[in-house]
């Protein structure tokens, strides 16, 4: 297990999510008491972490095909379309599972290849027609550019998101676009108990939790202006889309704006507490 500082601000003085070992089975989730940023401070490797979702969540049944999961991937692809549109796009899909949003991007005239380390979900992508590429985008070699790169319910569950999103930025061409999708919505409206938003599985399944102010923020650390973003607060999805921009340090023009800890440390506890009307 290796220690991680703040991924978002680099601070190293977090607070706890106030009750979360009742839900994780005793693990520890933090909050940055700078920034407000919530993540997992012990994570193992890059490959073991995707080793688990290949392995063992995916292995114990979970399928991406199921009706509330390809609900989604045809709300971020119609979302995307209307935003910046996709015929004749390049699309990169990150973590692309078994490949149910390529084959709506590619519905909507993208020209689809995946990154996906499970072995059988890449076998899959292929019957289906698609390039993909097997392991972490980490591992990832290629000379080829891309207009678009989707990163959808796949950067909370890295090792490393400022190593994904520098990766997708490198993937992209001059002005290209990442889209990013995530159910964490932290400080809006709850949609479901919190029993149903934790889980026993190891906490570094799930490494991060956004809000839209730090989705924004860890965007911008990674040299991507937010050029659009769904109506987060009354659905289950945050959808962010980003533009490249030149390598610069933008932190030298722009401050990273996080949020406030205490309200996320607020904001779960008064989560739980109305989540006991459903223990």
């Amino acid at each position: 297990m290796k220690f991680f500082s703040c991924d978002l601000c680099g601070a190293d003085d977090p607070i706890e999510v106030p009750r979360c070992r009742e839900y994780t089975g005793g693990q520890a989730i933090h909050i940055c008491s700078r920034c407000g940023f919530v993540y997992v401070q012990y994570r193992r490797t890059a490959d073991e972490i995707a080793g688990s979702w290949s392995d063992d969540i995916y292995g114990e049944g979970y399928t991406s095909a199921i009706p509330a999961v390809k609900a989604r991937h045809l709300y971020v692809a119609e979302f995307v379309e209307n935003c910046i549109g996709l015929n004749d796009k390049k699309l990169i899909d990150i973590g692309a599972g078994e490949g149910n949003f390529m084959l709506e991007a590619s519905w909507q005239g993208a020209k689809c290849t995946g990154i996906e380390p499970s072995r059988n979900n890449v076998q899959q992508i292929i019957g289906c027609g698609f390039d993909c590429f097997q392991g972490t985008i980490e591992s990832v070699a290629t000379s080829q550019r891309f207009d678009v790169a989707s990163v959808l319910w796949t950067l909370e569950n890295c090792q490393d998101c400022n190593a994904m999103l520098s990766k997708a930025w490198e993937l992209l061409k001059p002005g290209g676009h990442i889209v990013v999708a995530t159910g964490s919505r932290i400080l809006v409206p709850f949609k479901k108990p919190l029993q149903d938003y934790f889980s026993t599985n190891p906490a570094d399944t799930h490494c991060f939790r956004f809000s839209f102010k730090t989705l924004v923020a860890m965007l911008w650390k990674n040299n991507f202006t937010t050029v659009d973003q769904n109506r987060f607060i009354d659905t289950d999805y945050l959808v962010v889309i980003a533009r490249k921009e030149p390598y610069v340090n933008l932190l030298e023009v722009g401050s990273l704006k996080g949020d406030n800890p205490q309200a996320v440390a607020s904001f779960f506890d008064r989560w739980h507490s109305e989540s006991q009307r459903y223990a």
